[in-house]
């Protein structure tokens, strides 16, 4: 069962999930092959799935790494069904590039609170922040997540406050540097990206409404249980755990901003809500009801994946 299976950290869960991502990967690539007739399209198809299998282990370094689980993989596991739910987001390039970025950025916050060289990671969290804005201009709003870290750990020191200005600084010089080189497509990719619209009419078929409704309702069984636990997780992890909370929010208000939508810009929620609904599933002590959660979440999402196929 897997519940059962996925309830532990071994490597042949690692090679279950990495597999099963190359597998849905490829299907999903291969409803039109036109592709494999150009080298630098498949090198760009190869980029593509290693920063979604980096994606996939950076969910499980954060979730191991700063104990916002057990020694389970199920976070890792609910990241990859949740692209499967979305196939979209397989193929959006800079959605890719833009949450990978993102979850570096999440990485160093959720480790602030070792409160071992702060200032490092400030820098880091924003430098990977705006370079995401770069490629999706609304993961700025991603910078209000290094304000609420700073408050929760380092905001007596002043400076700390001007690290995120300074990162701005440096990864605009760099941007600027990159859009004469490209000339001025680049700026203007950019600029399309600042656009707001709150248009959710962009479905293509029914499959990907049904999606998004069974994305929400999952959210909602996961987001509000994982909110009222907090308080009684211990208190040197109650800040990661908010700053994860936080950061789903965040990745919905990116969703809900964005202009010319579609389904796979829900990706930057997939990280927070599959460690959110880790923390849901080990702490249900009846295991039949485990089983039966996760089953039905995958079997809809391999149901509606093959569909659209």
């Amino acid at each position: 069962m897997l519940a059962s299976v996925f309830n532990k950290s071994r490597p042949i869960n690692y090679a279950l999930i990495g597999g099963g991502l190359v597998l849905f990967y490829f299907l999903y690539l291969f409803q039109d092959d036109h592709w494999t007739a150009d080298y630098l399209l498949i090198l760009q198809k190869a980029g593509l799935l290693l920063l979604l299998s980096g994606s996939l282990f950076l969910v499980n370094f954060i979730t191991r790494r700063n104990n916002l689980s057990k020694a389970n993989t199920y976070a890792m596991f609910l990241f990859m069904v949740f692209l499967v739910l979305f196939p979209t987001s397989l193929s959006n390039i800079n959605i890719i590039i833009a949450n990978f970025f993102l979850l570096l950025a999440l990485r160093r916050l959720v480790s602030l609170q070792s409160l071992i060289t702060p200032k490092e990671k400030i820098f880091d969290a924003s430098f990977w922040i705006f370079a995401a804005a770069v490629f999706h201009f609304w993961c700025i709003i991603y910078i209000v997540l290094v304000f609420i870290s700073i408050i929760f750990h380092v905001y007596r020191d002043y400076r700390n406050w001007i690290i995120p200005f300074v990162a701005f600084f440096a990864v605009a010089v760099i941007y600027v540097m990159a859009g004469l080189i490209a000339g001025e497509g680049f700026f203007k990719q950019v600029l399309d990206d600042t656009r707001i619209s709150f248009d959710f009419t962009y479905f293509e078929n029914i499959y990907q409404n049904i999606a998004l409704a069974v994305f929400s309702s999952i959210a909602v069984l996961f987001t509000i249980p994982y909110g009222f636990s907090i308080s009684s997780k211990p208190l040197n992890l109650q800040s990661s755990h908010k700053k994860i909370l936080y950061s789903f929010l965040i990745g919905v208000g990116i969703y809900v901003l964005s202009d010319h939508k579609n389904n796979s810009f829900l990706a930057f929620t997939f990280a927070p809500l599959a460690i959110m609904a880790a923390n849901f599933l080990e702490s249900q002590e009846n295991v039949w009801f485990r089983e039966i959660a996760l089953t039905l979440i995958v079997a809809i999402a391999v149901f509606i994946f093959m569909v659209q196929l």
